[in-house]
């Protein structure tokens, strides 16, 4: 299982200004922490909740089906093209990138194993799509279109090009270059899917896109290319057992989201740091970015009093980043708190030759690269330290689905138990939905009229 040290948050290490007593504050919150898990774990089966997410890992029809297509088209493309923004996409590129062999899309079919390349399109810029589809052979790409709601500006506007493309160079086989991931009942998405004959899967309801990740959202794409996604929900599984101790000292999410929430209401600490050790890990920090923002950036109201919730993610990668960001972490405002994430055991060993001995880089010599790496971070979480900063550790055995997936669910639960812990609804995204209104009403949607005009008054008045 993955592992979190707390050492480096405790008062005793860094302080008490910018430290907790963390002993302390567990038998402080144990009650209402097993009153949180206990909670989540009586709703999670009913509708309306947010939290069938929590289900997703214990989903065997949805597997089952996935395995299937995925053997179905095997062999059938060199490219699979995922269309997505947000939940869509974020969680996706984070297991592609890390489970995949480094550099994928530049191997050889053969070095591939067969399986097709992968590309993601989460945004719209047009020179990128542009670029893209100029080097993708069409006839031979999947394309697989996520979008829960099936309206999504972005998505759809990409989906449009495509679905375009695609039938200009193959006719009326090309819906067998499509399957879209969406709503099982309604949206406009599903619509269209019934009405052209593609193949469907489904977002399960009560499952944000940020949560996503585990149900087809996820699974899909990475059957497509040849991950175990058995390897995956075998770690998801394993992983929600642990997390379904009340016991706040055997519960590694709960104590991250205590230790989180009272870093930032207590210590002032408004700031949280995504820092995996790994290259493999460097998306996860996007993902979590999403997951941590949109969760729990909230307002609410106590005593007729406006709130704002919430600490702000940033990402980093070490040990890139320690020489950009790492001289802030130190020095700049102490507002921040780190979240470093290890692997104990790397896929290789690459060795240091014996060369310039008589210089001074001799001494990296007969080292390798493995040591240099956790040097690195030993050393970022030493400095920290020196300088009164706190951090946490996540340890990884190593980088597979098993554990990967851990780390994933292991964070979801994590958050949904400090939205709790702020009392907002972890689940929600009301501000997101304002802004796409907004897109709506400026691109000219039926039913937006009004909108658009007053958007553009103000406007004009910015």
């Amino acid at each position: 299982m993955i592992k979190l040290d707390l050492r480096k948050a405790d008062y005793s290490a860094v302080g008490p200004e910018n430290g907790l007593n963390i002993s302390e504050e567990f038998g402080a919150y144990s009650e209402r922490i097993a009153q949180i898990i206990d909670d989540f774990n009586k709703r999670k089966n009913k509708a309306g909740q947010g939290l069938q997410w929590m289900n997703l890992g214990y989903s065997e029809e949805t597997a089952w089906y996935v395995k299937e297509y995925a053997a179905l088209v095997e062999n059938r493309f060199e490219n699979v093209l995922v269309l997505g923004i947000g939940g869509s996409a974020l969680g996706g590129i984070a297991v592609t990138h890390a489970l995949l062999r480094p550099y994928w899309n530049l191997l050889s079919e053969e070095q591939r194993n067969g399986y097709p390349k992968i590309f993601f399109l989460d945004n719209v810029d047009p020179d990128e799509m542009n670029a893209l589809l100029d080097i993708l052979d069409l006839k031979k790409t999947l394309v697989n279109v996520i979008t829960k709601s099936g309206d999504t500006a972005e998505t759809m506007a990409q989906f449009m090009i495509l679905k375009n493309r695609l039938e200009e160079e193959l006719g009326d086989d090309y819906r067998k270059n499509i399957v879209a991931t969406t709503d099982k009942r309604t949206g406009i998405l599903r619509q269209i899917a019934e009405q052209e004959g593609y193949k469907t899967f489904v977002v399960p309801d009560d499952v944000g896109g940020r949560y996503s990740v585990f149900s087809a959202v996820g699974l899909l794409p990475f059957a497509l290319v040849g991950i175990d996604i058995d390897e995956i929900t075998a770690g998801v599984k394993d992983m929600d057992v642990a997390l379904k101790n009340p016991d706040i000292s055997q519960n590694i999410a709960a104590q991250n989201a205590l230790v989180h929430y009272l870093m930032d209401t207590k210590l002032g600490k408004s700031i949280t740091v995504m820092m995996p050790y790994s290259s493999r890990l460097k998306y996860v920090g996007d993902w979590f970015v999403q997951l941590w923002a949109e969760s729990l950036g909230k307002k609410k109201y106590a005593d007729n009093i406006q709130m704002n919730i919430g600490a702000t993610p940033l990402k980093a990668l070490g040990a890139t980043d320690q020489h950009s960001l790492a001289q802030l972490f130190n020095e700049g405002p102490n507002n921040k708190l780190i979240n470093f994430i290890r692997v104990e055991k790397y896929d290789c060993e690459l060795n240091i030759p014996k060369i310039f001995e008589y210089t001074g880089i001799g001494y990296l010599g007969g080292k390798t690269m493995n040591d240099l790496m956790n040097a690195e971070a030993d050393s970022t979480k030493a400095a920290l330290c020196d300088f009164s900063r706190p951090s946490v550790t996540i340890t990884l055995p190593k980088i597979d689905g098993y554990h990967v997936a851990q780390l994933l669910y292991m964070l979801e639960v994590q958050t949904a138990i400090a939205g709790a812990l702020y009392e907002i609804d972890p689940f929600d995204q009301p501000s997101v939905e304002l802004a796409r209104n907004y897109t709506y009403a400026l691109m000219g949607r039926v039913g937006y009229e009004e909108s658009a005009k007053s958007l553009q008054e103000k406007m004009m008045i910015s």
